[in-house]
């Protein structure tokens, strides 16, 4: 989410039981006013956990007087119990040893009430089949839950919520897509050739306005009640890993929802970071590294707010980072997830961020992180990679890559005008030295906070496959916005029509795509899924080596090769008017082959000594002996 997704929501302006359905509260006396609720996060935990230590984060009326202890259980210990500056709430540490057994334990909390609370400890799952993670090998199809498919209109309307209405003539209200949508339409994705699903985020979004976009978070634990229940998503990572499609969750470490509960009833003041007067970030994540940079610059950045209803989390305060990473630590174990996309990664506390992602490294070392670094350079998008670079200020890097904003910028300077610049794309790829592994990175050419690609190319279909054959051949894990492949459009401003609703989602939707795909819509749709799928197919697209070759002539080529003597070559032209190209300059990784078959149309190229490439045409040539 960057500052157009901002703009777009200021223009408006648990797997598990409910948290009530664990607590077990004792009056003291039959004639006793009834007690308080009582929550805990995280609502539950496991046993056999890496970290042994727990953080408790207790919220009761006036619990902040109290005393609390453990009944004896085994391998289990209270550390400590922290009082806060609010008396709604109190800490409790405790450690969860090597020999402790999944059960319920026993909190006892006395103060002007006797409350009891009964706290799960569950076994962890040992299915080797959860948290796959991602690789070069899958391909990601990214979309809206509000505004892909409405599976479940039960669910539309929820009492209690702050946003009690579907209006889908309105961009900024919810329109009623939920996870049973994504759920009813695994087929689709498997037909287009995608193998993982990334939805914008699924968390409770309980904000008055534009609470559809799901990046102002209001509860931790729960899952929208608008988009399904926690065991509804957890229901929908166990059939996609069911139906060989992987999942991904798009979560934000840096800001929540003006109408989260720690915000409108603050554990203490620190937890949020606060100015005389409300403070915007500058947006400006060159101040972390500038070697003449100011304090004023680095502080605006990183502490000052995202948007007025978005107040920014203090992570430099060690219990709001333990609160963070305990919840997604949670989140993996509870679902089976196989994939975190952190949104503005750039804009958390730098410390904290090396310390979340050590921590969710550690104990699920097969998840896959990858972060929105929405930066201008190869370099200042790689220093929030891991990088060959020593520390900056006390910061480096541990995530594993990156949204390759470099890589879609270069695509579209190359496509949007006529004879566009291909060096930009040769050296964003030529930047890849400054990575310790590039190919984490995902590459992608549009997503709910840009103009959409096939708009931003004046609408050319010739552009448009040569774009999505850079995307499905390059390095990386690459990633399709919904409804890209077939062919929606529109601009992010002034009206934000780039998060329309996907033609069929609805019942009574005079189109459906997701049945049938006429004109070039279906020629979109085929290009991409034959592309993808030959992908799939041949590993060599994937996990091959690449080889580019520096742009001439308004012709950009490269190769995807391996060990095993398979080749394929992607050759562009980027032109209007057919070019003649000698290929002995590709000599190192043609010779040996003869001919090649161009992989979509299965065209014959009897010739690689000279290549005669049409206009505005991009082959993808596997090469034959």
């Amino acid at each position: 989410m960057k500052l157009s997704l901002l703009l777009l929501a200021a223009s408006t302006s648990l797997l598990a039981l409910p948290v009530s359905a664990s607590v077990k509260l004792s009056p003291p006396a039959a004639t006793a006013k009834a007690a308080p609720s009582v929550r805990i996060d995280p609502t539950y935990w496991w046993v056999g956990m890496k970290n042994p230590k727990l953080q408790l984060l207790v919220n009761a009326p006036g619990i902040g007087s109290s005393t609390a202890t453990l009944a004896a259980y085994p391998g289990v210990t209270l550390e400590s119990v922290q009082k806060m500056e609010s008396p709604n709430y109190l800490v409790v540490n405790l450690n969860i040893g090597p020999d402790a057994k999944p059960g319920q334990l026993r909190l006892d909390f006395k103060g002007s009430q006797k409350l009891t609370y009964s706290y799960e400890l569950r076994a962890r799952n040992a299915d080797p089949q959860r948290t796959q993670g991602l690789s070069q090998a899958d391909f990601i199809y990214m979309l809206m839950p509000d505004r892909f498919s409405n599976g479940d209109p039960k669910n539309d309307v929820v009492k209690g919520t702050r946003a009690p209405r579907v209006a889908r003539d309105s961009m900024y209200a919810r329109h009623g897509g939920d996870i049973k949508g994504i759920q009813n339409h695994f087929a689709y994705f498997k037909q287009l050739g995608a193998t993982a699903i990334w939805p914008t985020p699924l968390i409770e979004n309980d904000m008055p306005k534009a609470s559809y976009h799901g990046y102002a978070v209001t509860d931790c634990y729960k899952i929208d009640p608008r988009y399904g229940t926690n065991a509804e998503y957890q229901q929908l990572v166990k059939a996609a890993h069911a139906d060989g499609l992987k999942v991904v969750q798009d979560i934000v470490l840096n800001h929540w929802g003006s109408y989260h509960h720690l915000f409108l009833d603050k554990p203490a003041a620190d937890w949020f970071h606060a100015f005389p007067k409300f403070t915007r970030s500058n947006y400006n994540a060159y101040a972390l590294n500038d070697p003449y940079g100011s304090k004023r610059d680095y502080q605006l950045f990183n502490d000052g707010w995202f948007d007025t209803s978005m107040p920014d989390v203090n992570q430099g305060n060690p219990l709001v980072a333990t609160y963070l990473i305990q919840n997604f630590l949670w989140w993996v174990e509870s679902t089976g997830i196989d994939g975190y996309r952190i949104d503005t990664y750039p804009y958390s506390e730098p410390k904290f961020l090396m310390q979340w992602g050590q921590a969710i490294q550690e104990e699920y070392p097969k998840l896959t992180l990858f972060g929105e670094a929405w930066e201008g350079t190869e370099a200042e998008q790689a220093f929030f990679a891991q990088n060959i670079f020593p520390p900056v200020n006390g910061f480096k890097s541990n995530l594993p890559g990156v949204l390759d904003f470099q890589v879609c910028f270069a695509v579209l300077d190359a496509l949007k005008t006529e004879n566009g610049d291909l060096s930009k794309l040769y050296h964003a790829l030529q930047g890849d030295w400054l990575y310790v592994d590039a190919t984490r990175n995902v590459p992608f050419l549009d997503n709910h906070d840009m103009s959409r690609f096939y708009s931003v190319i004046g609408e050319d279909f010739n552009k448009f496959k040569t774009g999505m054959a850079w995307l499905l051949t390059l390095r990386g894990t690459p990633q399709l916005y919904y409804g890209t492949e077939v062919l929606m459009k529109n601009f992010s401003n002034p009206d934000g029509k780039v998060r329309e609703d996907f033609p069929g989602g609805w019942a009574g939707d005079k189109t459906n795509y997701f049945v049938s795909r006429p004109g070039q819509a279906g020629e979109a749709f085929d290009y991409i899924s034959k592309l993808a799928n030959y992908r799939k197919n041949h590993p060599v697209l994937s996990s091959g080596k690449l080889m580019q070759f520096i742009p001439q002539d308004g012709v950009y080529t490269y190769f995807r090769y391996n060990d095993a003597g398979e080749c394929v070559m992607i050759i562009a032209n980027n032109t209007k008017e057919t070019k003649k190209v000698d290929g002995n300059r590709f000599a190192e990784r043609t010779d040996g082959f003869s001919s090649g078959v161009e992989v979509v149309s299965g065209a014959t190229v009897s010739d690689l000594k000279t290549l005669n490439v049409p206009a505005h045409t991009a082959w993808v040539l596997e090469l034959r002996k």
